[in-house]
């Protein structure tokens, strides 16, 4: 993997990430298909829609299809016939949500599958192992996210193991060699909850290490919102200029702005796709839940300045009657539009960027995002 800085406009940067399967242009927000899918779209839509990589989960593809299926069939790009790059998170996240169901030591951590209660275990090696197996271009290692809020103290115990953990990852992937043929980069994971004295040692750890790039973990947890900008601003400044830096689970369109400004290239989130499945959609002027009695006989575009399919296609009238009529294909079209509008904003971010002008683009785009009543 080669990453190019392309541009800065003050903290936020434009760059391009060269992979075996394809060049990213950054900022870039990754659609989540956690199971190796993204939920009610297609692989030809995401890519009518520009999607230039996606997400998936380590954790899921584990459990279901399990590594034997994902190698017998040539991994996950070949499995889902995907030929764009696919990053995959390491899954301790999902693994450490199941708090009842895990227990973590110094090797790694058990846990029971919440498909059929059996018990498994992750060491950093083992998470390697399984990514090695399903191919991805981008590896993240093994980390501990902590919850919001947590004591300084457990939090500065829970960032030490992560670092070791992501120097055995490393020592892995030396040992464990690919398996189709194409290149895979490995992402470290900066942790120490909302305390700067502690991320300010994992960035230094994890720096040294040299990993291809840097994902900024443990925000988007519950914490404020300014405190969370706060810190992935302070992260961000202190990575390496040279590599890209990957926000985790972030977020809405103002978070994706936000973040940009403050130094963040890579970004993934459930939001837009969720969001979509249960009738909110994201507009350049707002978000509009198409459940509401106001849009039964509109007949004008979700957003009339979008031009996704579902846009140029089908009114407001006819995705609210869809949404009663509880018909699948309203999740198909609300998901295809709100991925729509997520990839052009970046698109755009990106743009204004290179132009130089991208703090007063941001501005004028948080105001018109704003509800009627707030602009008005």
């Amino acid at each position: 993997m080669r990453f190019t800085l392309e541009k800065t406009d003050l903290s936020a940067r434009a760059g391009r990430i060269e992979t075996d399967h394809g060049v990213i242009e950054t900022p870039i927000f990754m659609p989540v298909g956690t199971q190796g899918s993204v939920k009610a779209l297609e692989q030809r839509e995401l890519n009518e829609l520009g999607a230039q990589i996606i997400l998936g989960n380590t954790y899921h593809l584990y459990l279901r299809p399990g590594t034997d299926i994902l190698t017998s069939m040539g991994g996950l790009h070949s499995f889902m016939n995907w030929k764009k790059p696919i990053l995959t998170d390491s899954g301790g996240y999902q693994v450490f949500s199941l708090s009842e169901l895990r227990k973590i030591s110094e090797e790694g951590v058990v846990f029971k599958s919440h498909l059929d209660g059996s018990k498994h275990f992750f060491t950093p090696a083992k998470v390697v192992e399984i990514q090695r197996a399903i191919g991805s271009d981008i590896i993240m290692v093994l980390d501990e996210c902590t919850p919001y809020p947590c004591e300084h103290e457990y939090a500065k115990r829970s960032n030490q193991l992560t670092i070791r953990w992501a120097k055995k990852s490393q020592e892995a992937l030396k040992e464990c060699p690919p398996l189709y043929g194409h290149h895979q980069s490995m992402f470290g994971i900066v942790q120490g909850s909302t305390y700067k004295d502690i991320r300010g040692e994992s960035i230094d750890a994890l720096t040294e290490l040299d990993f291809d790039g840097y994902a900024i973990g443990g925000l988007a947890v519950g914490e404020p919102i300014e405190m969370m900008y706060d810190f992935a601003g302070f992260s961000a400044s202190r990575l390496p200029m040279n590599k890209p830096r990957y926000l985790m689970g972030v977020g809405t369109p103002e978070n994706l702005l936000e973040c940009i400004e403050r130094g963040v290239d890579m970004f993934d989130c459930v939001l837009p796709t969720r969001n979509g499945r249960n009738a909110t959609l994201f507009t350049r002027r707002g978000k509009l839940n198409m459940t509401n009695a106001q849009f039964k006989s509109d007949g004008g575009p979700v957003d009339a300045e979008c031009s996704c399919y579902c846009c140029r296609n089908f009114s407001r009238a006819y995705l609210r009657h869809l949404f009663h009529s509880k018909e699948i294909l309203a999740l198909q079209l609300a998901s295809l539009h709100n991925l729509s509008f997520y990839l052009w904003l970046v698109t755009e971010a990106r743009r204004h960027i290179l132009a130089g002008n991208f703090s007063s683009w941001k501005k004028d785009m948080l105001f018109q995002m704003q509800p009627d009543s707030v602009r008005n």
